[in-house]
């Protein structure tokens, strides 16, 4: 980061006014997809103001309308484990992961502003965060699954402690939520139209109270994610992925079906290793979280199925993944447990 608090590409705008650090996540033709140098950026910032008393609290926004951060930079992360370069994918990973483990210990109110989607490494840098405004626009997911990877970046500790298994449901779809249901089951901590981000930004910089410069406006009604609670419940309490599928057949509501079909369209692997994950969790601290998906990370990027699922659905876009093993009977629990196997030297993120 240069002294004027810029990326040397632009990506991360990082600025004082008045009692506020600001980072600004500037990609928007990119969905503000983080890189590794805006993660570096993002850290400087935040270590340099921890330490600064003229500092009392920190925002982030990402630019433009369409998205707060739609998650990492992964065609750069593909290419770069396509040609067997596992350390420098590892590298972004874990620099990543250290970052959300400072968000989620910082000393300072961390306000995020969210607007648009949120997902992935977006959610990584607004979830663990003490203040989490959500706008109307807001569309948050976790749609991992889909590309043959896993929910990471805090999601095995965030999720599973959502209530009645919401975070279950969020890791095996990998569906998006809307503003009300993103604050009906905890991921967002406050509502704010974005016409009243200006003005909550500009109170924030004057260093009043933070819960009274965000303000207090009314949250909209839950979404339709909530109205099926129950059924979410049920179903996704089951102790596989064979069994959840089960379940949903038997339930027979439109929700049930569709949430079924979702769910067969994903990696066998990636699903069978996020329920496993979703149960750990639930007994993680957030360090050892993070280090459960540093452990998955660096074995998922020695597989098959994240660059069979990133060609699919984002280079070529035919919508046909090969995955391998193609069907969840064919998943090993040997391979799955491999997934979560200590390494020597890995990082604890302390």
């Amino acid at each position: 980061m240069s002294e004027a608090g810029v990326t040397a590409d632009g990506a991360v705008l990082c600025e004082r006014r008045g009692a506020a650090g600001f980072i600004t996540l500037n990609r928007p033709k990119a969905l503000n997809a983080l890189t590794l140098e805006m993660v570096r950026a993002m850290r400087a910032a935040l270590d340099a103001w921890a330490a600064d008393p003229a500092v009392t609290r920190v925002v982030v926004q990402g630019a433009g309308e369409r998205a707060f951060c739609a998650g990492g930079d992964i065609r750069r992360i593909h290419e770069e484990g396509s040609a067997g370069k596992f350390e420098e994918a590892q590298t972004f990973f874990r620099e990543e992961y250290e970052l959300n483990a400072l968000i989620q210990r910082y000393p300072k109110p961390y306000v995020a502003l969210i607007d648009g989607i949120v997902m992935g490494g977006g959610v990584g840098v607004s979830l663990h965060g003490s203040h989490r405004v959500a706008a109307e626009r807001t569309a948050f997911a976790m749609p991992e699954t889909g590309i043959g990877f896993f929910p990471d970046v805090g999601a095995t500790y965030a999720l599973p402690r959502l209530p009645g298994f919401v975070g279950t449901y969020l890791a095996l779809t990998g569906e998006r939520i809307g503003q009300g249901d993103v604050l009906a089951f905890g991921l967002g901590s406050h509502a704010a139209p974005a016409a009243r981000f200006d003005a909550i930004r500009d109170a924030l910089s004057e260093g009043g109270p933070v819960e009274a410069a965000i303000g207090h406006h009314d949250a909209p009604a839950p979404g339709p994610l909530h109205a099926e609670r129950a059924l979410i419940e049920s179903c996704f309490s089951a102790d596989s992925v064979g069994q959840v599928l089960a379940r949903l057949d038997a339930a027979g509501s439109d929700f049930a079906r569709k949430s079924a079909a979702t769910i067969r369209t994903r990696s066998p692997t990636s699903l069978t290793l996020a329920l496993a994950q979703m149960r750990r969790g639930a007994s993680l601290s957030f360090p050892q979280a993070m280090q459960l998906e540093y452990r998955i990370l660096c074995r998922i990027l020695r597989g098959h199925d994240f660059y069979e699922g990133v060609r699919s659905v984002l280079i070529d876009r035919d919508g046909k993944p090969d995955w391998r093993p193609a069907t969840l009977e064919a998943v090993q629990a040997s391979d799955i447990e491999a997934h979560f196997a200590p390494m020597p030297g890995e990082p604890s993120f302390t």
